[in-house]
């Protein structure tokens, strides 16, 4: 009996010792999967964050318009900088980015969690389209009279956030460089033109033009230029959060009169004669898909500026799909509905209910909760919106409404610039603010924010920037208003105009996409305005002064108007794929949270994850 118990004890013990071997070897696999885990993800922490901390920090009024509290991010210390060009920097920055590359190519995926997988892919995806963008060098067009930094800098200063007396030094300083900044830019044109590369003379002088219109001595000297009395009202908001005398108030108003009359002045004059010098009568106006590189250039704005990774090609029946669509839309309403004629005619149908803009606002927010997930997490408070007339000095160039994007930490307070405001019929003013305010940029903005805080997501994303899903977002949620606004007409009982509301919505649509069609033409296959003339004859589009006029301004801003469609129509093919995949469990509502949430980001990757 005993030695049949010992010949158990010694089969259980044989039994055990691989078992605990086995054990051995699961624990010391798991160790280092974990060690590995560990590892890398730590790495790729401590990579991000230093990344954004030393972006940031190089970029100060980046570093102001992305964080109210830099301090809570480690950012205690950083030298006022308005970076300026030069061509050793920029040289500097290709060989940063390519050390940059080879250091996320060497991290293994799998060994990040699921945000971190993503957020590498997204940056490995920016890094590598800016990568690609530097052999372009002189492609870009920073002074395009669409949209140059000589119009869009003192956007950005007269809204400088004031929430200490550190953000007003900040804000003089960077005042102060105005004129190396410029310096800086006209260097850039005339490499440029040694390259072989400048604007053609008629959209040289249009930005010629508005360096003299922007600044001018008459409007400093007098003290009504809209920095002076934005400078004056950020002072007065500071001075209700922290005491300011009188004195220091004059002191301040004193330094920023003298720098405006001393340097920003000059230097906008500066920029003017520099730009006239370089004036060539000789250099045609073409498209980018006229020059060598052009067209290969075109492609990468696309895949840069929009996210879309589709060919050329793809995209331009893209567009015409699109196109036919709106186009049998608008037949099929006009064919149903003979009376919408009449309706058309009257223009009616662009007088809402609502003309008021606070109400307006109140009945989109309103109407987009069925289908829109809250930004309001853990009893966050209704952001507030200002709406601000854009300054007489800049209505000329400026788009007709934009929403200045606030920072991460901060997305209590929004502002939303209307270009004269009086010119617009309520149907227009009611859909943009839909796609400045609600559900377009604003909430889109606000949602990302809180909820990036709320996941505790890393904040190196807001170094990328997504302006096909951004203005792809906005355009989508302004067609969405169109159709509140057919529904606030039905509801007054005015068919027709509500069937007017529905043509106009398909009508915008075509127009956008034939300017992005257009824009295709031109800077890829490199269309003549003679060879528009097909496109244009049936929008009612046959004088050659007008489709000059329309080629001209296509070329001072390639893939502007892809930007935004492009955008809209690569969400509605997100959209068709969502409906076919979640078959009975698709609603609106789940699929925009599924773009907000895991936006902004290109659509290659919106796909990836969709499926």
């Amino acid at each position: 009996m005993k030695e049949s118990i010992l010949k158990k004890q010694a089969s259980h013990s044989a039994l055990r010792l691989p078992a605990i071997i086995l054990i051995l070897s699961v624990l010391s696999v798991l160790t280092v999967s974990f060690l590995l885990r560990y590892g890398t993800q730590k790495k790729f922490q401590t990579l991000t964050w230093d990344l954004f901390r030393e972006q940031l920090s190089q970029n100060t009024i980046d570093l102001h318009f992305t964080l109210a509290h830099p301090e809570n991010y480690g950012i205690t210390d950083y030298e006022v900088t308005l970076p300026c060009y030069s061509a050793r920097k920029e040289e500097a920055q290709r060989l940063y980015l390519e050390n940059l590359l080879d250091t996320l190519h060497s991290l293994q995926p799998k060994h990040l969690n699921e945000d971190d997988r993503l957020l590498l892919e997204l940056l490995t995806h920016s890094l590598e389209s800016s990568l690609t963008f530097s052999r372009f060098a002189y492609y870009e067009e920073p002074l395009s009279p669409s949209g140059g930094m000589h119009t869009q800098l003192p956007i950005l200063l007269s809204e400088y956030t004031f929430r200490s007396l550190q953000d007003v030094e900040d804000y003089l300083a960077l005042l102060e460089q105005t004129d190396e900044y410029f310096t800086s830019l006209l260097e850039y044109e005339k490499e440029k033109k040694q390259s072989g590369l400048l604007m053609a003379a008629s959209s040289l002088d249009k930005t010629i033009d508005q360096c003299d219109t922007i600044v001018t001595k008459e409007d400093i000297v007098s003290g009504r230029h809209f920095l002076q009395t934005s400078f004056l009202h950020r002072l007065q908001e500071l001075s209700r959060l922290i005491p300011i005398s009188s004195k220091e108030m004059e002191t301040y108003q004193e330094r920023h009169n003298h720098i405006l009359k001393n340097i920003l002045i000059p230097a906008y004059q500066a920029l003017a004669d520099g730009l006239y010098l370089l004036r060539d009568e000789d250099i045609p106006l073409q498209g980018l898909g006229a020059y060598p590189e052009g067209a290969d250039f075109y492609r990468q704005l696309l895949i840069s500026r929009v996210g879309s990774y589709h060919s050329p090609e793809e995209i331009k029946d893209m567009y015409i799909r699109q196109m036919n669509r709106d186009y049998e839309a608008i037949t099929k309403i006009l064919r149903e509905n003979p009376q919408v004629a009449n309706a058309l005619l009257r223009r009616e149908y662009q007088q809402l209910p609502l003309t008021d803009t606070k109400k307006m606002l109140d009945d989109l927010r309103s109407r987009m909760e069925t289908d829109f997930p809250s930004y309001l997490f853990s009893g966050e408070k209704e952001p507030t919106v200002i709406l601000k007339d854009l300054d007489e000095n800049l209505s000329d160039f400026c788009a007709p409404a934009f929403y200045y994007t606030v920072p991460l930490d901060d997305c209590d307070t929004n502002v939303i610039y209307i270009n004269n405001p009086a010119v617009f019929p309520s149907l227009e003013l009611y859909t943009t603010l839909a796609h400045e305010a609600f559900p377009g940029h604003l909430y889109q903005t606000v949602f990302h924010n809180r909820y990036q805080d709320r996941t505790k997501a890393n904040p190196v994303q807001a170094l990328l920037w997504y302006g096909g899903y951004l203005e792809g977002w906005a355009l989508y949620v302004e067609f969405i208003a169109y159709d509140y606004a057919a529904d606030m007409l039905m509801q007054e009982h005015r068919l027709a105009d509500a069937l007017c509301v529905e043509l106009e919505k398909h009508n915008r649509s075509m127009q956008l996409c034939l300017y992005s069609l257009l824009d295709y033409m031109i800077h890829y296959e490199n269309a003549t305005p003679g060879e528009l003339i097909p496109c244009l004859e049936p929008f009612g589009v046959t004088d050659m002064e007008s489709i000059r006029a329309i080629y001209q301004y296509l070329i001072e801003d390639p893939c502007n108007y892809p930007l935004y469609y492009l955008g809209y129509l690569e969400i509605c093919n997100l959209k068709e794929d969502a409906v076919a995949k979640w078959e009975k469990g698709y609603t609106d509502y789940r699929f925009h949270s599924f773009l907000l949430e895991q936006g902004p980001a290109d659509f290659a990757t919106l796909q990836k994850l969709l499926d």
